[in-house]
């Protein structure tokens, strides 16, 4: 998704950026994990919001081959 093509659906804004929720390394602490799987790290989640007022125009997980 390119920055420069959103507009904010909250405030009209269109400057984006992209910040991570959870840890692409050994801590599964806030990332996205198979249901079931106890022990998998999973993947963080990657989101792209207004940095006017933070609306999240976007929420991909960063490593989706992690669940095949």
């Amino acid at each position: 998704m390119e920055s420069d093509k959103l507009v904010c659906k909250a405030c009209g804004n269109d400057s984006f950026t992209t910040g991570q929720v959870g840890h692409a390394s050994n801590s599964s602490q806030g990332n996205v994990r198979p249901i079931g799987a106890k022990m998998a790290f999973g993947s963080s989640f990657l989101m792209t919001f207004c940095k006017n007022c933070g609306e999240v125009a976007s929420i991909k997980v960063d490593n989706p081959k992690k669940f095949t």
